[in-house]
């Protein structure tokens, strides 16, 4: 029955960000708002949901450990599996406020993490915490982070409002069902796959953390990697990057921030290698976009295989 109530919380989680993001990405275009900034900010909210809610239900109920490797795993998976497959499909082009902004924020975020999580190396204490002072100050992070996007927002919508001369008129009461039901399916499949995931792994003696680091990762990254694949196949390389940007950013910040603030987290010490990996494929990242702007074929393939190569050590290890 677990692997059931599981299947069905993955496919809640899948076709309610599907929903979420369809009917919030109409409404926003409707606004004038920018592709870039679409994928920043709703579309990037929508596939983020899952790992927000899989999270703060995993904090409330104690599971520090699938709680924390949900966000890191999925983050890790972004990068690689994401990027690297929709690469591969499309070559992505990268606006150069992408690589000069908003990587680099991607980074400030994921050192962040790693200052609040070396309590024993920094305050000599018995074990690594995400606190609730921790918490809200990613969370205020998070704040200047909105700041940031309300700056590009008023920016840009007057130049999306020059080029785009006529909007097609859109059904207002569909996308706000849409975009309202999309997140219902997302909290209830949340929970579905918070519980029964981690009831199966226990079963079979895995920890906490390697759930959070595969299944659940695995699982609630699967909307960011479907929008993804989907931004690329229709030419839309600037939702798929700003998606993927985004997504991390929420989900160290916000996602993070938020399960913490309700509940401390206690963070399993093997993470530290898992969050330097995710600096460091972030670095890559960075790298790969500045060259001539383009995350190409060959750049996504070794982002792929940088993944593959991750899922076996990760699986050895535990």
């Amino acid at each position: 029955m677990a692997y059931i109530l599981l299947i069905l919380g993955f496919a809640l989680l899948i076709k309610g960000a599907d929903f979420f993001v369809e009917g919030a990405s109409h409404i926003a275009r409707a606004l004038h708002v920018s592709p870039l900034l679409i994928g920043l900010t709703i579309v990037a909210l929508g596939t983020s949901s899952p790992e927000a809610t899989v999270s703060i239900v995993a904090a409330l109920q104690e599971s520090s450990g699938v709680s924390v490797g949900n966000v890191i795993g999925s983050n890790i998976f972004n990068i690689t599996l994401v990027v690297g497959l929709t690469a591969y499909l499309n070559p992505l082009k990268v606006k150069s406020e992408t690589v000069k902004k908003q990587i680099p924020f991607t980074l400030l975020a994921s050192t962040a993490l790693l200052i609040v999580i070396s309590d024993k190396s920094l305050e000599h204490l018995s074990e690594n915490l995400i606190t609730r002072s921790d918490g809200f100050i990613l969370l205020l992070f998070f704040g200047i982070f909105l700041y940031y996007l309300f700056e590009v927002a008023k920016n840009s919508r007057e130049k999306v409002k020059q080029e785009s001369s006529e909007t097609k008129p859109i059904s207002w009461g569909k996308n706000i069902a849409l975009t309202i039901g999309g997140l219902a399916a997302i909290i209830i499949g949340g929970r579905l796959v918070v519980n029964n995931a981690t009831d199966i792994a226990v079963s079979f003696g895995m920890s906490e953390t390697l759930v959070g680091l595969t299944i659940v990762a695995v699982g609630t990254s699967l909307p960011e990697l479907i929008t993804s694949v989907t931004a690329a196949i229709k030419k839309e390389g600037e939702i798929a990057v700003g998606n993927i940007v985004g997504s991390n950013i929420f989900n160290i910040l916000l996602v993070l921030g938020s399960a913490s603030a309700i509940s401390p987290l206690i963070v399993d010490s093997q993470v530290f290698v898992d969050v330097l990996l995710m600096i460091a494929l972030t670095c890559v990242l960075l790298v790969f976009s500045r060259t001539n702007y383009t995350i190409g074929k060959l750049e996504g393939m070794t982002l792929v295989a940088a993944y593959v190569l991750y899922m076996v050590y990760i699986i050895m290890r535990n």
